[in-house]
Protein backbone atom coordinates (compact mmCIF):
# COMPACT_ATOMS: atom_id res chain seq x y z
CA UNK A 1 0.00 0.00 0.00
CA UNK A 2 1.27 3.53 -0.73
CA UNK A 3 2.05 5.37 2.52
CA UNK A 4 2.86 9.08 2.55
CA UNK A 5 4.51 10.46 5.67
CA UNK A 6 3.62 14.02 6.64
CA UNK A 7 6.74 14.96 8.60
CA UNK A 8 5.81 17.63 11.15
CA UNK A 9 8.04 16.63 14.07
CA UNK A 10 5.78 15.71 17.01
CA UNK A 11 2.68 16.23 14.85
CA UNK A 12 3.84 13.84 12.11
CA UNK A 13 1.43 11.25 10.76
CA UNK A 14 0.95 8.73 7.96
CA UNK A 15 -1.50 8.80 5.08
CA UNK A 16 -2.31 5.22 4.07
CA UNK A 17 -3.81 4.69 0.60
CA UNK A 18 -5.25 1.23 0.03
CA UNK A 19 -8.37 -0.09 -1.63
CA UNK A 20 -10.59 -1.74 0.97
CA UNK A 21 -8.77 -0.27 3.98
CA UNK A 22 -12.08 0.94 5.44
CA UNK A 23 -12.79 -2.64 6.52
CA UNK A 24 -9.53 -2.72 8.50
CA UNK A 25 -9.73 0.83 9.86
CA UNK A 26 -9.87 -0.33 13.48
CA UNK A 27 -6.72 -2.37 13.11
CA UNK A 28 -4.84 0.40 11.26
CA UNK A 29 -5.86 3.00 13.84
CA UNK A 30 -4.71 0.75 16.66
CA UNK A 31 -1.46 0.00 14.85
CA UNK A 32 -0.83 3.77 14.71
CA UNK A 33 -0.87 3.84 18.52
CA UNK A 34 -4.35 5.34 18.81
CA UNK A 35 -5.84 3.06 21.45
CA UNK A 36 -8.66 5.36 22.55
CA UNK A 37 -11.53 3.39 24.04
CA UNK A 38 -14.17 6.00 23.18
CA UNK A 39 -14.55 7.06 19.55
CA UNK A 40 -17.01 9.55 18.05
CA UNK A 41 -17.55 8.99 14.34
CA UNK A 42 -18.74 12.15 12.58
CA UNK A 43 -20.22 11.78 9.11
CA UNK A 44 -23.01 13.11 6.95
CA UNK A 45 -26.23 11.19 6.53
CA UNK A 46 -25.48 10.12 2.95
CA UNK A 47 -21.95 8.82 3.59
CA UNK A 48 -23.01 7.19 6.87
CA UNK A 49 -25.67 5.20 5.04
CA UNK A 50 -23.06 3.87 2.60
CA UNK A 51 -20.05 3.32 4.86
CA UNK A 52 -21.01 3.90 8.49
CA UNK A 53 -21.78 0.30 9.40
CA UNK A 54 -18.53 -0.99 7.88
CA UNK A 55 -16.46 1.52 9.83
CA UNK A 56 -18.29 1.00 13.13
CA UNK A 57 -17.93 -2.77 12.82
CA UNK A 58 -14.19 -2.44 12.18
CA UNK A 59 -13.67 -0.04 15.10
CA UNK A 60 -15.73 -2.10 17.54
CA UNK A 61 -13.91 -5.29 16.53
CA UNK A 62 -10.70 -3.70 17.81
CA UNK A 63 -12.16 -2.67 21.13
CA UNK A 64 -13.39 0.87 20.47
CA UNK A 65 -16.72 1.95 21.94
CA UNK A 66 -18.30 4.12 19.23
CA UNK A 67 -21.01 6.70 18.81
CA UNK A 68 -22.16 7.90 15.38
CA UNK A 69 -23.02 11.56 14.77
CA UNK A 70 -24.60 12.64 11.46
CA UNK A 71 -24.96 16.07 9.89
CA UNK A 72 -26.86 16.95 6.72
CA UNK A 73 -24.78 16.61 3.54
CA UNK A 74 -23.57 19.79 1.86
CA UNK A 75 -21.58 22.95 2.47
CA UNK A 76 -24.26 24.45 4.72
CA UNK A 77 -23.20 22.00 7.45
CA UNK A 78 -19.84 23.78 7.78
CA UNK A 79 -21.27 26.18 10.35
CA UNK A 80 -20.77 27.25 13.93
CA UNK A 81 -24.28 26.00 14.65
CA UNK A 82 -23.39 22.47 13.54
CA UNK A 83 -20.08 22.61 15.43
CA UNK A 84 -21.86 23.58 18.63
CA UNK A 85 -24.49 20.89 18.10
CA UNK A 86 -21.81 18.23 17.68
CA UNK A 87 -19.94 19.38 20.79
CA UNK A 88 -23.17 19.11 22.76
CA UNK A 89 -23.89 15.65 21.34
CA UNK A 90 -20.42 14.43 22.24
CA UNK A 91 -20.83 15.73 25.79
CA UNK A 92 -24.24 14.10 26.14
CA UNK A 93 -22.75 10.78 24.96
CA UNK A 94 -20.07 10.96 27.65
CA UNK A 95 -17.09 11.85 25.49
CA UNK A 96 -14.25 13.74 27.12
CA UNK A 97 -10.60 14.69 26.58
CA UNK A 98 -9.63 10.99 26.34
CA UNK A 99 -11.98 10.37 23.41
CA UNK A 100 -11.06 10.46 19.72
CA UNK A 101 -12.98 11.68 16.68
CA UNK A 102 -13.02 9.89 13.32
CA UNK A 103 -14.16 11.99 10.35
CA UNK A 104 -15.88 9.85 7.70
CA UNK A 105 -16.82 11.84 4.61
CA UNK A 106 -15.78 14.49 2.16
CA UNK A 107 -14.20 17.89 2.67
CA UNK A 108 -17.17 19.36 4.53
CA UNK A 109 -17.19 16.56 7.10
CA UNK A 110 -13.41 16.60 7.43
CA UNK A 111 -13.26 20.35 8.00
CA UNK A 112 -16.19 20.33 10.43
CA UNK A 113 -15.12 17.24 12.40
CA UNK A 114 -11.53 18.47 12.54
CA UNK A 115 -12.72 21.81 13.90
CA UNK A 116 -14.80 20.06 16.55
CA UNK A 117 -11.74 17.97 17.47
CA UNK A 118 -9.69 21.17 17.76
CA UNK A 119 -12.11 22.87 20.18
CA UNK A 120 -13.76 20.02 22.12
CA UNK A 121 -12.09 19.91 25.56
CA UNK A 122 -9.56 22.32 23.99
CA UNK A 123 -8.42 19.67 21.55
CA UNK A 124 -8.68 15.90 21.17
CA UNK A 125 -7.11 13.56 18.56
CA UNK A 126 -8.84 12.81 15.29
CA UNK A 127 -8.48 10.57 12.26
CA UNK A 128 -9.47 11.46 8.72
CA UNK A 129 -11.19 8.89 6.48
CA UNK A 130 -11.94 10.88 3.31
CA UNK A 131 -14.52 9.53 0.85
CA UNK A 132 -14.38 12.00 -2.06
CA UNK A 133 -11.70 12.88 -4.59
CA UNK A 134 -11.24 16.40 -3.25
CA UNK A 135 -10.81 15.18 0.32
CA UNK A 136 -8.61 12.22 -0.61
CA UNK A 137 -6.11 14.20 -2.68
CA UNK A 138 -6.22 17.45 -0.75
CA UNK A 139 -8.35 18.57 2.19
CA UNK A 140 -7.82 15.59 4.53
CA UNK A 141 -4.09 16.40 4.71
CA UNK A 142 -2.56 19.52 6.21
CA UNK A 143 -4.49 20.22 9.39
CA UNK A 144 -6.71 23.05 8.18
CA UNK A 145 -10.07 22.79 9.92
CA UNK A 146 -12.89 25.26 10.04
CA UNK A 147 -16.37 26.44 9.25
CA UNK A 148 -17.96 29.13 7.11
CA UNK A 149 -19.77 32.29 8.13
CA UNK A 150 -21.98 34.52 6.00
CA UNK A 151 -19.02 36.76 5.15
CA UNK A 152 -16.93 33.99 3.59
CA UNK A 153 -15.59 30.44 3.53
CA UNK A 154 -13.36 29.02 6.24
CA UNK A 155 -13.04 32.30 8.12
CA UNK A 156 -13.40 30.56 11.50
CA UNK A 157 -11.10 27.63 12.16
CA UNK A 158 -7.91 26.20 13.61
CA UNK A 159 -4.82 24.30 12.56
CA UNK A 160 -5.27 20.82 14.03
CA UNK A 161 -3.38 17.98 12.39
CA UNK A 162 -4.94 14.51 12.22
CA UNK A 163 -3.15 11.59 13.84
CA UNK A 164 -3.75 9.35 10.81
CA UNK A 165 -5.41 9.54 7.39
CA UNK A 166 -6.92 6.43 5.79
CA UNK A 167 -7.73 6.72 2.09
CA UNK A 168 -9.87 3.96 0.60
CA UNK A 169 -10.33 4.52 -3.16
CA UNK A 170 -13.24 2.03 -3.13
CA UNK A 171 -15.40 4.62 -1.35
CA UNK A 172 -15.37 6.70 -4.54
CA UNK A 173 -17.68 4.16 -6.19
CA UNK A 174 -20.66 5.48 -4.21
CA UNK A 175 -20.24 9.10 -5.37
CA UNK A 176 -22.65 10.78 -7.74
CA UNK A 177 -21.21 11.79 -11.10
CA UNK A 178 -21.06 15.52 -10.33
CA UNK A 179 -19.49 14.99 -6.89
CA UNK A 180 -16.93 12.62 -8.38
CA UNK A 181 -15.83 14.90 -11.21
CA UNK A 182 -15.60 18.11 -9.18
CA UNK A 183 -12.90 16.68 -6.95
CA UNK A 184 -10.45 16.43 -9.82
CA UNK A 185 -10.11 20.22 -9.80
CA UNK A 186 -7.78 19.86 -6.81
CA UNK A 187 -5.72 17.16 -8.53
CA UNK A 188 -5.41 19.35 -11.62
CA UNK A 189 -4.34 22.20 -9.35
CA UNK A 190 -1.56 20.05 -7.89
CA UNK A 191 -0.36 19.17 -11.38
CA UNK A 192 -0.41 22.82 -12.42
CA UNK A 193 1.59 24.09 -9.45
CA UNK A 194 4.07 21.25 -8.86
CA UNK A 195 3.88 18.33 -11.34
CA UNK A 196 3.02 19.29 -14.91
CA UNK A 197 3.57 15.72 -16.13
CA UNK A 198 0.60 14.60 -14.02
CA UNK A 199 -1.76 16.42 -16.37
CA UNK A 200 -1.31 13.67 -18.94
CA UNK A 201 -2.03 10.97 -16.34
CA UNK A 202 -5.21 12.76 -15.29
CA UNK A 203 -6.29 13.22 -18.89
CA UNK A 204 -5.87 9.47 -19.41
CA UNK A 205 -8.49 8.67 -16.74
CA UNK A 206 -12.04 7.86 -17.81
CA UNK A 207 -14.33 10.34 -16.00
CA UNK A 208 -17.21 7.85 -16.23
CA UNK A 209 -15.20 5.24 -14.31
CA UNK A 210 -14.62 5.14 -10.56
CA UNK A 211 -11.20 3.50 -10.77
CA UNK A 212 -8.50 5.90 -9.56
CA UNK A 213 -5.06 4.32 -9.03
CA UNK A 214 -3.86 4.44 -5.44
CA UNK A 215 -0.46 5.61 -6.67
CA UNK A 216 -2.02 8.62 -8.38
CA UNK A 217 -3.86 9.58 -5.21
CA UNK A 218 -0.65 9.15 -3.20
CA UNK A 219 1.23 11.30 -5.71
CA UNK A 220 -1.21 14.15 -5.07
CA UNK A 221 -0.99 13.68 -1.31
CA UNK A 222 2.81 13.82 -1.48
CA UNK A 223 2.65 17.20 -3.23
CA UNK A 224 0.37 18.56 -0.52
CA UNK A 225 2.48 17.00 2.25
CA UNK A 226 5.77 18.49 1.04
CA UNK A 227 4.26 21.99 0.90
CA UNK A 228 2.65 21.64 4.34
CA UNK A 229 5.95 20.46 5.83
CA UNK A 230 7.62 23.67 4.66
CA UNK A 231 4.87 26.00 5.86
CA UNK A 232 2.45 24.27 8.22
CA UNK A 233 0.61 27.39 9.41
CA UNK A 234 1.08 29.69 6.42
CA UNK A 235 3.78 31.81 8.04
CA UNK A 236 6.39 31.79 5.25
CA UNK A 237 4.04 32.13 2.28
CA UNK A 238 5.00 28.78 0.71
CA UNK A 239 1.69 27.12 1.56
CA UNK A 240 -0.13 29.87 -0.31
CA UNK A 241 0.73 28.19 -3.64
CA UNK A 242 -1.93 25.60 -2.76
CA UNK A 243 -4.44 28.43 -3.25
CA UNK A 244 -4.00 28.46 -7.03
CA UNK A 245 -7.47 29.08 -8.42
CA UNK A 246 -8.96 29.51 -4.95
CA UNK A 247 -8.91 33.30 -4.63
CA UNK A 248 -11.46 34.06 -7.35
CA UNK A 249 -12.88 30.54 -6.95
CA UNK A 250 -13.85 31.16 -3.34
CA UNK A 251 -15.30 34.54 -4.33
CA UNK A 252 -17.50 32.85 -6.93
CA UNK A 253 -18.49 30.05 -4.54
CA UNK A 254 -19.50 32.57 -1.88
CA UNK A 255 -21.54 34.60 -4.37
CA UNK A 256 -24.25 31.96 -4.68
CA UNK A 257 -26.12 29.97 -2.02
CA UNK A 258 -23.91 27.19 -0.64
CA UNK A 259 -24.29 24.06 -2.73
CA UNK A 260 -25.32 25.75 -5.98
CA UNK A 261 -21.72 25.44 -7.13
CA UNK A 262 -19.65 22.60 -5.75
CA UNK A 263 -16.20 23.55 -4.44
CA UNK A 264 -14.31 21.99 -7.35
CA UNK A 265 -16.61 23.63 -9.88
CA UNK A 266 -15.91 27.07 -8.43
CA UNK A 267 -12.18 26.31 -8.24
CA UNK A 268 -12.16 25.30 -11.92
CA UNK A 269 -13.51 28.77 -12.77
CA UNK A 270 -10.95 30.31 -10.44
CA UNK A 271 -8.14 28.41 -12.16
CA UNK A 272 -9.26 29.64 -15.56
CA UNK A 273 -9.12 33.20 -14.23
CA UNK A 274 -5.67 32.59 -12.71
CA UNK A 275 -4.43 31.08 -15.97
CA UNK A 276 -5.69 34.14 -17.84
CA UNK A 277 -3.73 36.41 -15.50
CA UNK A 278 -0.66 34.19 -15.79
CA UNK A 279 -0.75 34.49 -19.59
CA UNK A 280 -1.52 38.23 -19.73
CA UNK A 281 1.43 38.89 -17.43
CA UNK A 282 3.63 36.98 -19.87
CA UNK A 283 4.62 34.35 -17.32
CA UNK A 284 2.81 31.36 -18.81
CA UNK A 285 2.58 30.31 -22.43
CA UNK A 286 -0.92 30.15 -23.95
CA UNK A 287 -0.28 26.52 -24.95
CA UNK A 288 0.44 25.53 -21.33
CA UNK A 289 -2.71 27.31 -20.18
CA UNK A 290 -4.68 25.50 -22.87
CA UNK A 291 -3.37 22.15 -21.62
CA UNK A 292 -4.67 22.81 -18.10
CA UNK A 293 -8.02 24.00 -19.43
CA UNK A 294 -8.24 20.88 -21.58
CA UNK A 295 -7.96 18.60 -18.55
CA UNK A 296 -10.55 20.64 -16.65
CA UNK A 297 -12.86 20.28 -19.64
CA UNK A 298 -12.10 16.54 -19.82
CA UNK A 299 -13.74 16.16 -16.40
CA UNK A 300 -16.71 18.29 -17.39
CA UNK A 301 -15.84 21.11 -15.01
CA UNK A 302 -17.38 24.53 -15.73
CA UNK A 303 -15.22 27.14 -17.43
CA UNK A 304 -17.82 29.84 -18.15
CA UNK A 305 -19.22 32.02 -15.37
CA UNK A 306 -23.04 32.11 -15.21
CA UNK A 307 -24.40 35.53 -16.15
CA UNK A 308 -26.38 35.93 -12.92
CA UNK A 309 -23.18 35.94 -10.83
CA UNK A 310 -22.25 39.62 -10.77
CA UNK A 311 -18.62 40.66 -10.98
CA UNK A 312 -19.03 43.29 -8.26
CA UNK A 313 -20.42 40.66 -5.88
CA UNK A 314 -17.48 38.33 -6.53
CA UNK A 315 -15.07 41.20 -5.88
CA UNK A 316 -16.89 42.06 -2.66
CA UNK A 317 -16.57 38.48 -1.47
CA UNK A 318 -12.88 38.52 -2.43
CA UNK A 319 -12.29 41.52 -0.21
CA UNK A 320 -13.26 39.41 2.82
CA UNK A 321 -11.10 36.46 1.84
CA UNK A 322 -8.28 35.26 4.10
CA UNK A 323 -5.84 35.88 1.24
CA UNK A 324 -6.18 39.64 1.70
CA UNK A 325 -3.65 41.14 4.08
CA UNK A 326 -4.05 44.81 5.02
CA UNK A 327 -5.98 45.45 1.81
CA UNK A 328 -3.45 43.75 -0.50
CA UNK A 329 -4.20 40.42 -2.09
CA UNK A 330 -1.82 37.47 -2.35
CA UNK A 331 -2.55 35.84 -5.70
CA UNK A 332 -1.00 32.64 -7.07
CA UNK A 333 0.06 32.60 -10.71
CA UNK A 334 1.95 30.08 -12.84
CA UNK A 335 5.36 30.97 -14.23
CA UNK A 336 5.32 27.63 -16.04
CA UNK A 337 3.58 24.29 -15.72
CA UNK A 338 4.59 22.86 -12.35
CA UNK A 339 5.97 26.19 -11.13
CA UNK A 340 3.72 28.49 -9.13
CA UNK A 341 4.55 31.77 -7.38
CA UNK A 342 2.71 34.15 -5.08
CA UNK A 343 2.20 37.73 -6.26
CA UNK A 344 1.09 40.67 -4.15
CA UNK A 345 0.85 43.29 -6.88
CA UNK A 346 -2.33 42.18 -8.65
CA UNK A 347 -4.60 45.19 -9.11
CA UNK A 348 -8.35 45.24 -8.60
CA UNK A 349 -8.69 46.12 -12.26
CA UNK A 350 -6.80 42.97 -13.23
CA UNK A 351 -9.05 40.92 -10.96
CA UNK A 352 -12.14 42.45 -12.55
CA UNK A 353 -10.86 41.75 -16.06
CA UNK A 354 -10.05 38.13 -15.13
CA UNK A 355 -13.58 37.59 -13.80
CA UNK A 356 -15.09 39.19 -16.90
CA UNK A 357 -12.94 36.91 -19.07
CA UNK A 358 -14.83 33.97 -17.53
CA UNK A 359 -17.97 35.11 -19.33
CA UNK A 360 -16.41 34.31 -22.70
CA UNK A 361 -16.71 30.80 -24.09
Amino acid sequence: MPIVRVDLDQRAYDVIVEAGCLTSAGKLIKRAGLDHKRVAVISDSTVANFHGDVLLKSLEADGHACTLHKVPPGEASKSLTQAEGLCRELTQEGHDRKSMIVALGGGVVGDLAGFVAAIFYRGIPFVQIPTTIVSQVDSSVGGKTGVNISEGKNLVGAFHQPKLVLVDPDTLKTLGDREYREGFAEAIKHAAIRDGAMLADLAALDPSCREVPADLIARNIAIKARVVEQDEQETSGMRAILNFGHTIGHGIEASVPYGKLLHGEAIALGMRAALHLSVTRNALSPSDAKQVLGVLSHFGLPLVLPEHIETDLVLAKLARDKKFEQGAIRFVLLDALGKAAVHDNISHNELRNAIEELRNA
